[in-house]
């Protein structure tokens, strides 16, 4: 954790999306230091997490396709060698899975004069330089990417399969080195951290105060931890042979796994790391109260406030349960000096309309029971 608690602005104090996905047009006038989406299934909460990915790497190809494969958003197609491939389906990208150069994808601030824009263009013949001509056809496509005056094109379609991928890389990784420096963001999703990704984000953290810290977030649950480790051996790969988090309980002279503490214990300790390897940057979390127990969901996020205000990290998350709602509002009340707020998005016919929670609402809402999702 940063030595001193950081007061600087937040990447996005609100935020703007249109033409993403299943959103067509979403803005959201204000974004707390940890700001918690509410709304029912298919409105959009994690639609808005993927497009903070995107601002984030500043719409570079791998965030992209990454979005489209986590979503099987893929087309079957055959190499340049005939063998069966899948790649992305790249107009699943745009509203209505349709792209049209007048209708560009859009995230950013409200009100920037420059936002993130990706929208699909003709293929340009600069990208199509060193490719020979019996791979050329008259649809060749791209995704134009535009954020601060920097531009870069991605060729995309009938290239795709049929081009020798070492052909059309060359001229669009260039490219890719004239877009804005990506924000740090880190993404945990429904499901629980791998063994793989528990022990990536632990040997940036190991020997720091974040280290600390993630075994704190431990004792939420079980105030018998008294330390954690990483052991094993990256080079064996199966599953049991493989690095994996254990921990030392007091009282007993062996560690156990941290898998036998339950999901909840490897949902906690998976946060806590996930926070100290987005210091200055973004972390998204979708369906946050998975596997934290009701009666641990306040004191789940007065860890993720403190630790998000101390290490300048911008937490977006989503939930669909109402104790998960409501631990949030205690603890956003009960830390002054972190910005919490939870957002409702609720569809009104094809509009989205946007019902936000201020800190003396969440207040009431605690203190009553009511209803927020």
């Amino acid at each position: 954790m940063s030595a001193e608690p950081s007061n600087k602005a937040l990447h996005l104090p609100s935020l703007s999306i249109k033409g993403f996905r299943g959103l067509r047009a979403l803005s959201i006038p204000r974004l707390g230091r940890v700001t918690l989406f509410v709304g029912k299934n298919g409105v959009g909460k994690t639609t808005l997490l993927d497009a903070v990915r995107v601002f984030a790497a500043r719409g570079r190809y791998f965030v992209l396709e990454d979005i489209l494969r986590q979503r099987d958003e893929l087309t079957d197609t055959v190499d340049e060698d005939g063998d069966e491939m899948f790649v992305p389906n790249w107009e699943a990208l745009f509203h209505g899975w349709h792209s049209s150069p007048d209708e560009p994808i859009s995230i950013g601030p409200m009100g920037e004069t420059s936002p993130l824009c990706i929208r699909t263009v003709p293929i340009s013949e600069r990208n199509l330089r060193g490719i020979p001509e019996h791979f050329l056809d008259d649809d060749m496509q791209a995704l134009k990417i535009e954020f601060q005056g920097a531009k870069q094109e991605i060729p995309i379609g009938n290239l795709e399969g049929r081009i020798p991928f070492r052909l059309t890389r060359r001229v669009w990784w260039d490219d890719e080195t004239q877009l804005p420096s990506e924000i740090l963001c880190k993404s945990l999703g429904p499901s629980l951290l791998s063994n793989r990704d528990v022990a990536r984000f632990w040997d940036k953290v190991v020997l720091r105060d974040d280290e600390t810290q993630a075994t704190l977030a431990l004792r939420l649950i079980f105030d018998s931890v008294d330390r954690v480790a990483v052991i094993g051996d990256d080079r064996r790969t199966r599953p049991y042979y493989g690095r994996r988090a254990v921990v030392k309980l007091k009282g007993q002279e062996r560690p156990v796994p941290l898998k036998s503490l339950g999901d909840g214990a490897v949902r906690l300790f998976g946060v806590a790391l996930a926070l100290a390897n987005s210091q200055g940057g973004f972390l998204v979390i979708d369906e946050a109260e998975n596997g934290i127990h009701c009666l641990m969901q306040r004191d789940f996020w007065r860890m993720v406030l403190k630790t998000a205000y101390a290490n300048n990290v911008q937490v977006l998350a989503t939930t669909h349960s109402w104790d998960c709602a409501a631990g949030f509002a205690q603890a956003a009340v009960g830390v002054k000096e972190v910005e919490g707020m939870l957002i409702r998005l609720e569809e009104d016919g094809d509009q989205m309309r946007v019902v936000e929670y201020s800190e003396d609402a969440l207040k009431i809402a605690a203190e009553q029971g009511i209803e927020v999702r």
